[in-house]
């Protein structure tokens, strides 16, 4: 019997988080040295990982309507590995607009994989009767600790980034084919919406308000990925295996805090957790803003990783909730329209390391952190009070 068969569902959901973060986190640990491979400064470089979120926005508003009938384990299956692989192709680009188009697969595979582990979670809490989502989410930022990890150590070894993305690529292929060789998808919730899903998922008015109470979270957390090491070499001159620990360091201390969410959410309910979320976030963005030492700058990375942890867990759990249209469309309508903070973040931020210093990227997003603090009343459950 293939071990995904024996895994219980909340298992076989972990287990796709897991690899799907390890598929996506070899990268950026080395993206310093991708920059200065290409010679980009950081707003030529924000410019170029744009290509990523393009494509993730693009799969995110087309794809809702065939991936149940693709079926969620061959997504699974093939877009995991899919994503490990775009990234390491994408790491021989030889220039800027080089480097975009070759993340554009990549963001397309993301997309895909992105409404289907949502959609698995929500189906399988919905089974079980109690809060997984942000459990879940928990393993994605295992995953990328790992890769963190890996990533900073193959770095200080001084091994090329293109051969340890095909190390990543082969793990990850084997590691799935093990693992969910064998998956089954959870049933739809009873309480589904059963219509055609449309081509545009567009937002309404909840889910605009869910935008509003994840932006901050969204954009700092991929400003810690994307910018982590590369402040602590430019700010601190960091070796290269501290500046690729930063990656792993916001990782794990937001893997650390999702263990514990759910218990958090079910005592405290999911508002009063999100606001108290979005303090740590703002501290956490003060000090990397405003650190005098190494030190204080992780401890700020920690704090943005454990500020970001489960408001993005917390608003996909009341995406998928609503029942006036398909569970899969407002998963999509949420996760694309708050991608737009992944699309227009690298430049924004690059652009703003560039004018400005590297520091004021973390800076810039604290008035989006204070709109997250009041926009968390949309977080509320709206039904299922014994989840909540």
């Amino acid at each position: 019997m293939p071990p995904a068969q024996r895994l219980n569902p909340q298992q076989r959901v972990y287990s796709a988080f897991f690899l799907y973060a390890m598929a996506m986190g070899g990268l950026f640990p080395r993206l310093g040295e991708l920059q200065q491979a290409l010679g980009l400064n950081e707003s030529a470089l924000g410019l170029a990982l744009i290509g990523t979120a393009t494509g993730t926005l693009l799969s995110l508003t087309l794809a809702s309507r065939w991936l149940d009938r693709l079926g969620h384990r061959r997504v699974l299956m093939l877009g995991i590995p899919l994503v490990a692989a775009a990234f390491a192709l994408a790491s021989s680009a030889g220039s800027g607009p080089a480097l975009f188009l070759l993340l554009l697969p990549a963001g397309l595979c993301i997309g895909a994989v992105e409404i289907v582990i949502n959609l698995e979670a929500d189906r399988v809490e919905h089974q079980v009767g109690r809060r997984i989502m942000s459990r879940a989410h928990a393993f994605w930022s295992l995953g990328f600790f790992g890769a963190g990890l890996l990533g900073a150590g193959v770095a200080q070894l001084g091994i090329p980034v293109h051969w340890h993305l095909a190390g990543i690529v082969v793990l990850v292929a084997a590691a799935a084919r093990l693992l969910l060789a064998g998956f089954v998808s959870a049933a739809h919730r009873p309480d589904s919406h059963g219509g055609e899903s449309p081509h545009w998922a567009r937002p309404n008015r909840s889910t605009a308000m869910l935008v509003a109470a994840t932006l901050g979270a969204m954009l700092l957390e991929g400003a810690g990925i994307e910018w982590s090491a590369i402040y602590m070499r430019d700010v601190f001159g960091a070796a290269p295996f501290t500046a690729g620990a930063a990656v792993a360091t916001g990782a794990g201390a937001q893997a650390l805090a999702r263990w514990f969410a759910d218990g958090l959410v079910q005592r405290h309910g999911p508002v009063r957790v999100a606001r108290t979320l979005h303090l740590l976030l703002a501290g956490g963005a003060a000090l990397v803003l405003l650190a005098p030492h190494p030190a204080l700058a992780l401890t700020g990375f920690a704090l943005l990783g454990v500020g970001s942890s489960a408001i993005f867990p917390l608003a996909m759990s009341a995406a998928a909730q609503v029942t006036d249209r398909p569970a899969a469309v407002s998963v999509a309508a949420l996760a694309q329209t708050s991608f737009l903070a992944f699309l227009l973040g690298p430049p924004l931020l690059g652009w703003v390391a560039t004018s400005f210093g590297i520091r004021w990227s973390f800076g810039v997003a604290l008035p989006l952190v204070l709109l997250g603090w009041w926009a968390a009343q949309a977080l509320a459950p709206r039904a299922a009070p014994s989840l909540a």
